[in-house]
């Protein structure tokens, strides 16, 4: 046993050392091959996407040129189909509720403008009400269409004519539907929070216990995925599709020309919605770590996912363009509402009138 009252110097030490050379017994170098070590991608830290100011300043650009053109358009469409008189169709009244929504997601923009430039300034209360109105403008959007085709294909298909009496309660019974289910798939929303990242901005975004954050995040996109997207989408094919070649046999082409905004409309949607939607279930196979999972592929999916979000936002200011261009009836229903505003003359309204009535489908205001 060493005796503890015995001292030690530095000297002592070097002693010691120099006895066991150790650069020459040990080696290091050789054991170890230092430059054949690769990185595995899959375990390192991605860096998050940075946009450049310029891409920011475009995005903002951007979503106050839909805002503009969204909600007065909305609104005339609002109006044309709210001022007949007569009891609207199932078609007239689905597609009131869209319009009804895409205002919702109007109204969002100017939030979201502002949040890719300076960040999200408006604190968490609003965070999540802002995400809670997206997403129910969003679902309602799909569902709302959904029942359009199923209406068109009644009408056209079976040769269904839905009686007024019926129609009324029906008519509050679908609605009510539609918005609940809306609201209650938006529920995940109310995860999403305002935080500041380790660097950057502060973001409104979904911000989950990160303990069950994989379980909660898998969950709430398997349901927008199937909800959202594609059982609304299969159903919608499916009643075109028969709609479609049911048409096809007629000879003519009155209720061709009828059927030629709703397939518009449903085209717009799935034109400005569905890359979003490949860019989300890309998104969700890469967190569930189904796909090989990298920092060149995360960021890729990244940017995918924010350049489709930014034209599914689109959507809002599209219905009424095509209502515009595409639906006859529309333009003599707004022609004459403007006739009535003293905007128009009365021999604009004429034309308008002699050049829909060839066309017009008896069953509807915007067709």
């Amino acid at each position: 046993m060493t005796d503890p009252n015995t001292s030690f110097s530095i000297d002592d030490f070097d002693d010691f050392y120099s006895e066991f050379n150790i650069s020459e017994e040990l080696n290091y170098t050789d054991s170890f091959n230092i430059t054949g070590f690769e990185v595995n991608e899959r375990t390192q830290l991605c860096e998050p996407v940075v946009y450049a100011s310029v891409v920011n300043i475009v995005a903002c650009v951007f979503y106050v040129l839909i805002f503009v053109a969204a909600l007065p358009g909305n609104l005339i469409v609002g109006l044309v189909i709210g001022s007949k008189r007569r009891v609207l169709s199932p078609s007239d009244v689905y597609l009131f509720h869209l319009m009804v929504a895409d205002i919702l997601l109007a109204l969002c923009l100017p939030f979201y403008a502002t949040s890719v430039v300076r960040g999200w300034q408006f604190g968490d209360a609003a965070c999540k009400l802002i995400s809670m109105v997206k997403e129910v403008s969003f679902y309602s959007s799909i569902l709302f269409l959904v029942c359009i085709s199923v209406d068109r294909y009644q009408v056209i298909v079976r040769a269904m004519e839905v009686r007024k009496g019926t129609w009324r309660w029906g008519r509050c019974l679908v609605c009510l539907s539609v918005w609940a289910l809306g609201l209650v798939l938006s529920l995940p929303a109310l995860y999403n929070e305002a935080f500041s990242p380790a660097s950057g901005d502060t973001t409104c975004a979904e911000h989950y216990d990160p303990e069950s954050a994989d379980e909660w995040r898998l969950a709430t996109r398997v349901l927008r995925h199937l909800l959202g997207f594609l059982l609304p989408l299969a159903a919608m094919l499916g009643c075109y599709g028969v709609t479609v070649a049911r048409l096809m046999r007629t000879q003519g082409f009155r209720r061709q020309r009828a059927m030629r905004v709703i397939v518009a409309v449903v085209g717009a949607f799935l034109l400005c919605w569905s890359p979003y939607h490949v860019a989300l279930m890309a998104d969700t196979l890469l967190r569930t770590k189904a796909l090989a999972h990298g920092c060149r592929a995360r960021t890729a999916v990244d940017v995918a996912m924010f350049a489709t979000q930014s034209l599914g936002l689109l959507h809002c200011c599209i219905n009424p363009v095509l209502y515009a261009f595409v639906g006859q009836k529309f333009r003599s229903n707004l022609a004459q509402l403007l006739y009535k505003s003293g905007v128009l003359e009365r021999a604009s309204v004429s034309r308008a009138s002699r050049s829909t009535s060839q066309t017009s489908d008896h069953n509807s205001t915007v067709l």
